[in-house]
């Protein structure tokens, strides 16, 4: 029987997701903006509710296009908000499409995201060594930093907790116990 970090047991999506994605290093930069918007649109809620939420998010942000995203208007705006499939948080909605924007210029001054991210730990996932969930803390010095740079560049909902938590889902963090099967795994990987 495979050994899990525990916060993933008890509902399949979290299973699978815990096992395929979460610490997996992300260099596309589509695949970090849909994880910007999620972390952000998580913000006060459980991880569970936005993955289950997931599809209708990817469906009403034309699949995190945010070259599309950049683009909404108030129209488009009040169509995400009629959509019942995603958490209807007027101020996290803005925050995507402003997001989109402030995404697109950090794009234009860096060649891609991903190059700008990744910045943040030496182009290499940080590989931490935590025993227990209670050992995980919720923001560190490096999710300060990026909190503080984002915010700086217009991005909102970019706290350093949802900041950490951001890190953690793309990789930049291997923040699997030492104990889960997926630690030794990703201490491997590269990137993705």
């Amino acid at each position: 029987m495979k050994v899990r970090c525990s916060w993933c047991e008890g509902d399949p999506l979290y299973t699978r997701y815990h096992d395929r994605e979460w610490a997996v290093p992300v260099h596309s930069d589509r695949k970090l903006f849909e994880f910007l918007i999620l972390e952000g649109a998580q913000a006060g809620l459980s991880w569970i509710t936005i993955l289950r939420k997931r599809p209708a998010y990817r469906a009403a942000f034309d699949w995190f296009d945010f070259n599309k995203v950049a683009e909404y208007g108030e129209r488009e705006i009040k169509r995400i908000l009629a959509n019942p499939g995603i958490v209807r948080n007027e101020l996290k909605v803005r925050a995507a499409v402003r997001n989109a924007k402030a995404f697109k210029k950090v794009r234009s001054e860096y060649g891609t995201f991903a190059r700008y991210l990744w910045g943040f730990t030496d182009g290499r996932p940080v590989l931490n060594r935590w025993k227990t969930l209670r050992d995980v803390p919720a923001s560190t010095p490096q999710s300060r930093q990026l909190s503080d740079d984002l915010k700086h560049r217009g991005f909102t909902f970019v706290g350093p907790t949802i900041c950490y938590a951001f890190m953690q889902a793309v990789g930049l963090v291997n923040d699997h116990l030492t104990c889960c099967f997926r630690y030794k795994e990703l201490k491997q990987v590269k990137d993705q």
